[in-house]
């Protein structure tokens, strides 16, 4: 197939999503569920716990080490 634009110049489909997109704005009301579905666990009292301590050391930016 011909085309007259050159392939360096065409729009791509594996684009990767912008950094601006993939952040979770942690100043608007993380909560400890959210922290602990984050991380890839059940949400039960043992995980909310641990995301609680983990967010009264480490304030709600924690979550932005979890998510890419």
């Amino acid at each position: 197939m011909s085309t007259t634009e050159p392939e360096a110049s065409r729009p791509s489909d594996d684009r990767a999503t912008p950094d601006f997109l993939l952040h979770s704005a942690p100043g608007t009301g993380v909560a400890p569920e959210d922290l602990v579905m984050a991380s890839g666990r059940d949400v039960t009292p043992a995980t909310l716990e641990w995301a609680r301590k983990k967010m009264e050391r480490e304030g709600p930016n924690c979550i932005e080490r979890l998510l890419p």
